[in-house]
Formats: structure tokens, sequence, C-alpha cells
């Protein structure tokens, strides 16, 4: 079998690229042929399949008026992703084609090149982009689903896609064409990792039939817990409001006896320490910045417990994941897919988003219960094992890709 996976970038950049070069793995594990179509990056990792990429763009950098038009073109229709892909299909001939992050770069063109060349397509929906223009059902910092029943002016009203007009109606146009000339029914299969986005796809209007929950997978074999932690909980991820920093913040006012480690980088980082130092909490919260590879391994190993304080629809985070993978208890706020990973009261604790004094309680359980710490962890692990491993995923996977190529 070869497998076609599609995704616009090809370097770890998030939980998607993450899943993205597992799943790669895992396929080549099993003899079966994988085939790369992405973007053109000096990040990228290397791949045989790199003259096929398409040419790069960043969207966030500063373009002259032309640039702009072509770039807005690209996002709706791209002729190069549609011209480089069906060469690829020609040259490579793969019975089934699996795309993951591909709006804008790539755009849904891919999606009539596939179809054209009577490729059966499956599609992971890492984030929300089929139902929201500006991917997060997210609008100055609180959940928003006007644009449900496709009524994408709101994206426009709301000016949501990066605070501007501009790109906020370049995305309403975009999902509008896309909507009306039903782009994505090309789809054969959409793959939800979390419930939560199954039943919001179903909810948005796509057949029920079309979408199914696989979950994402982590192998634990790599990942010994130490049985044993210091006195420190974790907050791993970017430093943005969607992700609750502010809420976890307050929350910490209120414990004492027990630090906090915040790693990862991101837009609110400054904020960020501007109220660790404003609070006096420097003793209290370490903004550790980005950290990779054996450092941050060493640093979750050692902690007593992690905290997920989200404010949006998260779907299936992989560091919730890698938590469960060493044994540690998750404080999860109760929202998105976070829920279905968290076995409250035997796994970890759930709180309301954005109530920094229900969360501050639950760390404070925490913090004066190492035993229960302990047992949470033991369980957290035992679940991921069970019901995030790769050998159902496989499985469950070639059901899905034999079903359609037979």
């Amino acid at each position: 079998m070869k497998v076609l996976l599609g995704n616009k970038f090809f370097y770890i950049k998030g939980g998607s690229e993450t899943y993205l070069f597992k799943l790669k793995a895992l396929l080549e594990e099993h003899q079966i042929e994988t085939i790369d179509f992405a973007m053109a990056d000096e990040k990228n990792k290397a791949s045989k399949y790199a003259d096929y990429f398409v040419t790069n763009v960043d969207y966030n950098s500063k373009m002259k008026l032309r640039e702009k038009i072509k770039s807005a073109v690209n996002i709706i229709y791209s002729r190069e992703a549609h011209g480089r892909i069906s060469e690829l299909i020609s040259d490579t001939r793969p019975d089934i084609a699996h795309l993951h992050v591909f709006q804008h770069q790539l755009s849904p063109s891919i999606l009539y090149a596939l179809k054209d060349k009577g490729i059966p397509i499956v599609y992971t929906a890492h984030d929300l982009k089929c139902l929201c223009p500006n991917y997060r059902m997210l609008v100055d910092g609180r959940i928003c689903e006007d644009c449900r029943g496709r009524r994408y002016h709101n994206c426009f009203k709301h000016a949501c896609v990066k605070n501007s007009r501009l790109k906020s109606l370049v995305n309403v146009i975009e999902m509008t064409l896309h909507g009306l000339l039903k782009s994505y029914d090309l789809v054969d299969i959409i793959i939800t990792p979390s419930k939560f986005y199954k039943n919001k796809f179903i909810e948005y209007g796509f057949e029920k039939e079309k979408v199914v929950y696989l979950p994402n997978f982590l192998d634990a074999d790599a990942n010994t817990p130490i049985g044993d932690f210091d006195h420190y909980c974790i907050y791993l991820g970017r430093l943005s409001h969607e992700k609750g920093v502010v809420t976890l913040l307050k929350a910490m006012e209120q414990v004492d006896g027990i630090q906090l480690y915040v790693i990862g980088t991101g837009p609110m980082e400054g904020q960020i320490k501007e109220l660790i130092n404003e609070n006096k909490m420097s003793g209290k919260v370490k903004l550790l910045g980005f950290k990779s590879g054996a450092e941050l391994e060493d640093l979750i190993k050692k902690a007593m417990f992690s905290i997920m304080p989200s404010e949006w629809y998260e779907n299936a985070p992989y560091s919730l994941l890698e938590m469960m993978a060493w044994g540690k208890a998750v404080i999860g706020a109760n929202i998105g897919g976070i829920p279905e990973m968290i076995d409250e009261g035997k796994s970890g604790l759930l709180f309301k988003p954005g109530d920094h004094l229900e969360l501050a309680e639950k760390i404070n359980l925490l913090k004066d219960n190492p035993d229960l710490v302990l047992e949470y962890g033991r369980n957290a692990r035992a679940k991921l094992i069970k019901e995030y491993n790769s050998r159902d995923h496989f499985d469950n996977l070639m059901h899905i890709y034999r079903g359609l190529i037979d």
C-alpha cells in the first residue's frame, strides 16, 4: 500500500506535525510506503519528494500589494499546489491520500487534484478550519460560534483573523466559495482525534457516516516514570490567551507550598513576565521558555503534576498524552476534548475554564496529597496504554483505508 501524507508543514511545528511524523513512522514500520507532500521550508525534515513541495509562503510577513493579491488567491485556490500534487500522484501512484493541515498554503485545490486522479481522501481534523474561518472558534478571548450555519460574514464583522478585516474578508470568501462548491464533500472520511470534534463536525452539517473518531496514539514504552517527584507542577504549551495562562497565574496567587514551572513561548510572554513581577510571584512561578529533548524530559519526569488550563476547544493535545506516558496526574479545564482524556477523580482533576479559584482548589488538593498524585499518575499511564496505543490506532486506520481502497 502507498499512502500520500499531505500537510503544509514538514517539520515539528505543533501537535498536528507530531502526529504526522509518528504516523509516518508507524506506517513505515508496517512496510507501508509513505509519500510526502508539503510546503518547502528550510526547517523541513529530509524528504525524497521535496522537489514536489510547493513554494514557501508566510502570510504573516510584510508583502507588497501584488503579493498580497496573489497570496489571497492562493488561499482560496492554489494552482501551484494543484499542479504539484497532480504531478506527484502521476509519478508515484498512491493508493490513498491522508491529509492533515492543508488549508491556506496548500488550499482545497489539492482535493480536486486527488479526486481527478481517483485517489480516496482521508482527512484528520486537527483543528476547526472546516467550520470556522480562524480555525479556533475563538474571538476576543471568548468562544465564538457565530459562523454556524455558514454565516461567515461574522468573521469579517469581528475581524477575527489576525484582527484584520482584510484577512478576515479573504477567509470569508474562501469559506463561502468552498461551501457553495461543496469542496469538503470530496473528502471520503474525516477523522477526529476527539469525540468532541466529531460531534461538532456533525452539528455543523457534515454527514455522520463520514466522520470517524480515532484518538491519537503515543506508546509509553520510551517513558519510564521515576515513581517520585520534586515539589513543582508544570504548564507546558504556548503562551497565549486561549491557553488560559493568565487564569493559571491568578490561581497560583491563591497557592503556597509549590512552584509552577511555565515551559513554552508565545505572544503573551512579555505580559506574563509583567504579571509575575507585578504580583511578586517570581519565587513561586518560574518562566523557563522553550525546552526540548532530554532537558524537557527531565523537567516532566520530576514534576509533581501538570496543568492544562485551556479556554478554547482543544482537540486532543499531544502534550496531555505525553504527561500520561510519564505517569503524571493532570489538572485540566473541562472544555473541548480534554475531559475525554482525564478520568475525573481517577487519573486527574477537571475545573471550569477560566475559574481561577476552582483551579487553585484543585492545585492545593494535589499538592497536599502526594499519594493521591502517584495514584492518579499510575491510572493516567494505564489509560494511555489501553486507549491510545499504536497497535489499536494502526488496526483502526487500516480498516478505514481498506474500506476506501477495496
